[in-house]
């Protein structure tokens, strides 16, 4: 099953970051684009490319039939679908392989149960995996949505079972506004995925957002790679991740690891895909969902295991076996990763859209930027605003933080807002530096007064940060043998 000529149902640095791997594994590309994006950097580094249609998504990225009739017409083998748009579409991943071509991604039956919450509640029960104290069917009637909350105890959550990016989700402090909310979730699910489905949940209060990256074969072998911490978030969407978390112990990543392992033997999954759990003040963590898909953070993980996820996906989907096993793995240093969005930190994270007047992404020792514009360019209006993803590598968490301190720095962007002076201050920020936060960290501490504060408040903010790293203890950021005092940048043993 040698895939020889790929084609990426994606745009901007997925695609990219996709196609270079390919290039490396001797693979031609396929790119495909809108007419917004026909000078993109995607389109040129392909062998081929094929424009879709107009702008808009359901014009362009979200035809599949169209992707797939360019793919037979191409002599494409496979189709790797990035992230977003058809990446979780068990229609589309069975059309194409009805058709013939590889899909670069897990099974139907996995999609189909882990895009919906309630289905992959249902699926892992076998594996007693930690839950959410909650309920496991659909509720339409607020009256027993009353009654169910009562019994759970507020505060409660109501979740979209087809769910995703904080849409049809609504929190409840109380039973007064219980029946508002629950009828704005409805509404905003069935608007965003076509399914108006919710259940309920225990509302975690101070939760710690944690993912586990898995990788599953066709042979029956699934391993993790470790933990991702995701906590800092707008609008319930990451801006800030890293990788390991400072809380997890070695016993309790084994656990949760395990847990994760078992979400994906309880669907059959095979390929990349990310189990996601909520972790609370006491330790004690709860399954959320599963992403059956390569997750916009997956370069941190690569960072600490040396693992290529990309040429891994390629592998599983040319039916190969995975090429380690649980005990190769180890965590070898610490990773961050910043979404650099157009957008306004100061204008509630709006979308800031424009001209890239200016565009010179940092370099250096330990700094990744996968990005998918040049300087000159426009960012659409039409898809997702993120410019790029700004990653940095460290010996530890400390090392790690202060390269990232100076990659923004030395991040040129001009014609558009973004998130850099954010991530800047989540980096200088004590809750942060010293990882006592949680997913509430921008309500309880980010304001544009904040943010916009003058140079000493910022200086000192900075020298706080600088004093609370040089006191820092290592927690849990060196779980191999080596002791190295050199860079494991250049010495980190890697998988490609």
């Amino acid at each position: 099953m040698k895939i020889n000529k790929l084609l990426v149902a994606n745009r901007g640095e997925i695609a990219l970051r996709v196609m270079r791997t390919a290039r490396e594994m001797g693979i031609a590309t396929v790119a495909v684009y809108s007419e917004a994006d026909r000078l993109s950097p995607h389109v040129k580094y392909a062998d081929e490319a094929v424009c879709l249609g107009p702008p808009p998504s359901n014009q362009s990225y979200l035809l599949g039939d169209k992707i797939i009739a360019e793919s037979l017409r191409l002599g494409v083998d496979a189709i790797h679908p990035g992230y977003g748009f058809l990446s979780e579409n068990a229609v589309f991943a069975k059309a194409v392989t009805d058709a013939g071509l590889i899909f670069v991604g897990p099974g139907t039956h996995a999609i189909e149960v882990m895009g919906s919450k309630l289905a992959a509640k249902d699926a892992v029960k076998d594996y007693d995996i930690p839950m959410v104290p909650g309920i496991d069917r659909a509720v339409t009637d607020p009256k027993e949505a009353t009654e169910i909350a009562a019994k759970i105890g507020f505060p409660i959550l109501i979740k979209a079972s087809a769910g995703g990016g904080g849409k049809g989700m609504r929190i409840v402090e109380n039973p007064d506004e219980l029946e508002e909310q629950m009828q704005r979730a409805v509404s905003e699910a069935t608007s965003a995925f076509g399914d108006g489905s919710v259940f309920i949940e225990k509302y975690i209060t101070s939760p710690r957002h944690i993912e586990i990256q898995v990788l599953a074969d066709n042979h029956g072998n699934v391993v993790h790679l470790f933990e991702r911490e995701c906590s800092i978030q707008r609008r319930h969407q990451k801006v800030v991740e890293e990788a390991p978390s400072v809380i997890l112990t070695p016993e309790l990543r084994a656990r949760m690891g395990k847990s994760a392992t078992d979400v994906a033997r309880a669907c059959g999954y095979s390929g990349a895909g990310t189990v996601e759990f909520l972790v609370d003040a006491n330790l004690d963590y709860y399954f959320l969902e599963m992403n059956t898909r390569l997750q916009v953070e997956h370069p941190v993980t690569e960072l600490i295991t040396g693992i290529d996820l990309v040429r891994q996906q390629i592998l599983v989907a040319e039916n190969k076996p995975l090429e380690f096993t649980q005990d190769d793995l180890k965590i070898d240093g610490h990773a961050l990763e910043l979404r650099v969005y157009a957008e306004d930190p100061n204008n509630n994270f709006l979308p800031s859209v424009g001209n890239l007047q200016t565009y010179r992404p940092p370099r250096g020792h330990g700094i990744r930027v996968d990005d998918g514009f040049e300087e000159g360019m426009d960012i659409p209006i039409f898809y997702d605003p993120m410019i790029a993803k700004l990653v940095t590598y460290g010996e530890n968490r400390e090392e790690a933080i202060r390269r990232m301190q100076r990659a923004i720095h030395d991040y040129e962007i001009t014609g558009v807002a973004t998130t850099l002076p954010f991530g800047q201050f989540v980096l200088q920020h004590e809750a942060f530096v010293s990882g006592k936060f949680d997913t509430h960290f921008v309500k309880k501490y980010f304001s544009p007064e904040k943010n916009n504060g003058n140079e000493e408040e910022a200086k000192v903010a900075a020298l706080l940060a600088t004093q609370i790293l040089n006191q820092a203890k290592p927690m849990n950021t060196k779980t191999n043998s080596s002791e190295s005092k050199k860079s494991k940048w250049k010495q980190r043993k890697t998988i490609f």
